[in-house]
């Protein structure tokens, strides 16, 4: 199997020249990182409540792991020195050790310990033979093969030293995490307090699936997209619905949310027509406000402003334009809202299973399927040539975004392309 990474980043590798009045796309995503101001509230909390959130500070390791020497297999315990001459060699079993005895004494000259694994090593013995390497003869074992020093015992602290930092500060805690805590006694953890989100979609032909359409109203599909991609441990989440193109009415609900939240995102609104007011709006109740036009497809329009302290984000209102805006460069400045520090992102390279001529000057993030590998092991993406900025079955039935760089004219089959994992 051929699987070529990709360096993780902060950015998108999509990086070029503004080209008119468009920004790149990372260039953009540096402007929303640069207004993120990260959490430093932290909050301690049990172990099994810090699943899922952001750890505030590394951890350092309060003891030796393991805290004593242990028997790596099921076997028997014995001392080297005992094995004199050439095997095979015949020892007494003196006593038996299992994980969590409490105590135990040292092995006599010329004896074994039953032991087993994670038991403790008692003083004196240098190796545990495996059971399937000797020969029980009633109470003594027949030993053919001299066993190395320290041969399947794992020595106190050989994995974690005391004060080792086992865990940077930032990372979200999931099961390796967890295990590393748990394994160093952490019953309490300190973590980030919950990033602050408030979300709202404008528009006002937008109805809650299950509702009865009029003509010319159409069901809210970026509410729905948007709590799934905010559902997290580490982000508590105020759904304020939808909101009609009434900019009285939209300053209202964003000022509001502004008072309480750390991040406000919405949906819709960011473009130039006679009725999209998000970014009017935040111009008026925001301190810096930022309406970007980014060389990207899709995704083009989007806004982002300071509201005291809240951060707001305004995404297109195309659901697939939404799904990409926010993957892209909102996840990044949520996550960095949230305290975590650099966190790594799945890409790889894919070849081609396409070929096509297009127009150079925006990146793309075209959603794509995996069709297999080809001969060389290397996974194969095909990704249609449509217009897909509103097709959410197609962004469905997909497996990641294709990302095609700004200054691509042309895609040959079996092209190298960096491909981003849902």
């Amino acid at each position: 199997m051929n699987v070529v990474e990709v360096a993780d980043q902060a950015y998108c590798g999509c990086d070029m020249p503004e080209t008119g009045n468009l920004l790149s796309v990372d260039a953009a995503l540096q402007l929303g990182l640069g207004l993120a101001r990260p959490i430093e509230e932290v909050e301690e909390v049990a172990l099994e409540a810090a699943i899922g959130r952001v750890l505030a500070h590394p951890l350092h390791a309060p003891g030796p792991l393991p805290a004593f020497d242990n028997s790596g297999m099921d076997g028997y315990g014995v001392r080297r020195g005992d094995l004199v001459g050439d095997g095979p060699w015949h020892l007494a079993v003196s006593s038996r050790i299992a994980a969590g005895d409490p105590g135990y004494s040292r092995v006599s000259p010329g004896s074994a310990v039953r032991i087993f694994t994670g038991a403790p090593v008692p003083p004196g013995c240098d190796a545990v033979i495996r059971q399937e390497d000797v020969r029980l003869r009633g109470d003594r074992i027949e030993i053919a093969t001299r066993p190395g020093r320290q041969e399947n015992i794992r020595k106190r602290g050989e994995d974690v030293t005391q004060g080792q930092v086992v865990l940077p500060g930032g990372v979200v805690i999931g099961p390796k995490e967890a295990a590393a805590l748990a394994s160093c006694g952490m019953g309490k953890v300190g973590v980030t307090r919950q990033l602050r989100v408030a979300i709202l979609t404008t528009g006002s032909e937008l109805r809650d699936p299950g509702d009865a359409l009029a003509p010319g109203q159409i069901w809210n599909a970026n509410r729905y997209q948007l709590r799934a991609a905010l559902s997290a441990p580490w982000i508590a989440l105020a759904d304020l619905g939808a909101v009609p193109d009434d900019p009285r009415m939209l300053a209202d609900v964003v000022r509001e949310a502004a008072a309480t939240a750390d991040l406000i995102v919405s949906t819709g609104g960011v473009s130039v027509g006679d009725e999209d007011h998000m970014v009017n709006v935040l111009r008026e109740i925001g301190q810096e406000v930022i309406a970007l036009k980014i060389a990207m497809k899709p995704g083009k329009p989007q806004v982002m402003a300071r509201i005291g302290a809240a951060l707001a984000i305004g995404l297109p209102g195309n659901p697939v334009s939404a799904f990409v805006s926010w993957k892209v460069i909102g996840a990044r400045i949520a996550e960095k809202l949230s305290g975590q520090q650099a966190p790594r992102h799945a890409r790889r390279l894919v070849h081609a299973g396409f070929s096509e001529k297009r127009n150079p000057g925006r990146c793309e993030f075209r959603p794509a399927r995996l069709m297999g590998r080809d001969g060389s092991g290397m996974e194969i993406a095909e990704a249609p040539h449509l217009a897909f900025s509103a097709r959410v079955a197609l962004l469905a039935a997909s497996d990641g975004l294709l990302l095609i760089p700004a200054e691509t004219d042309t895609i040959a089959q079996g092209d190298l392309l960096e491909f981003l994992p849902f």
